[in-house]
């Protein structure tokens, strides 16, 4: 697909991987749908820096955990640009407890991180997949995690959720073919101010090392670069559906 005129809507686009994959696309002529949860100046700023690359980019607030949420989403994208492209699902939440603290998770955080993580993906393709399929050559990326490859991560909750959207991008990809094609993206440990806050700086800065002289390839992931596998997924790989990139400079290989 050809970024230029289309129109995507990226969840969790505020900041991080989701505000530089937007970027990215407005980069390459695509008007942009800026969604957030609750970081309403990080939106602003997102589809400041998207408009001034010559694109629309229009900013929508709500929780994909909330099905009338995402059907306001696509509904407002709609009525501004009669059309949606690309879906990129990248919003997601985590609760950061050690694999090994049973007792530090209850229910609920299954429940809540389930919501956004695996539900909220659900039901914005749901909301989106008739506009989708009139685009007769959309690209939806979820954006999953090492985590849910090799079962590590912030949180057990965590990795079962991105584990779970692994699994129905597979089963999506299956039935939302020939217009549709639907990939997955699985960040390791992507540099950033969301991963220091939830580990802290001190073991933020260890495992940052740790995972950088391990690695193959010498670096860990950014923002930058995982938005540049998204969106290869939606430019390019044509011929590709129902697949994962694990990015993680070859880490997993050791």
């Amino acid at each position: 697909m050809n970024p230029k005129g289309a129109v995507a809507i990226v969840t969790g686009s505020s900041s991080g991987v989701g505000a530089a994959t937007a970027k990215l696309l407005a980069q390459k002529g695509a008007n942009v749908v800026i969604n957030y949860a609750s970081n309403h100046d990080g939106a602003i700023k997102a589809a400041e820096a998207c408009q001034a690359l010559g694109v629309e980019a229009l900013i929508c607030q709500g929780d994909v955990a909330d099905d009338n949420a995402c059907k306001n989403i696509v509904g407002q994208t709609l009525e501004k640009f009669g059309r949606i492209d690309v879906l990129v699902n990248n919003a997601g939440i985590t609760k950061f407890n050690a694999h090994g603290s049973l007792p530090g998770l209850e229910k609920d955080d299954f429940f809540n991180i389930y919501g956004v993580n695996v539900v909220g993906p659900y039901q914005m393709i749901r909301a989106a997949e008739k506009a989708l399929r009139a685009s007769q050559d959309a690209a939806v990326v979820n954006v999953a995690s090492i985590a849910g490859v090799q079962g590590v991560g912030s949180s057990v909750a965590y990795a079962a959720s991105k584990g779970a959207l692994l699994t129905m991008t597979k089963s999506l990809a299956r039935v939302m073919g020939p217009e549709i094609r639907v990939n997955a993206v699985c960040p390791g440990f992507i540099q950033g101010e969301w991963l220091e806050q939830g580990l802290g700086a001190e073991t933020y800065e260890k495992m940052l090392q740790a995972l950088e002289a391990k690695a193959p390839l010498g670096r860990t992931c950014t923002a930058e670069s995982v938005a540049e596998s998204i969106v290869s997924f939606i430019d390019g790989h044509s011929i590709i559906t129902g697949e994962h990139m694990i990015l993680d400079g070859g880490a997993h290989l050791i």
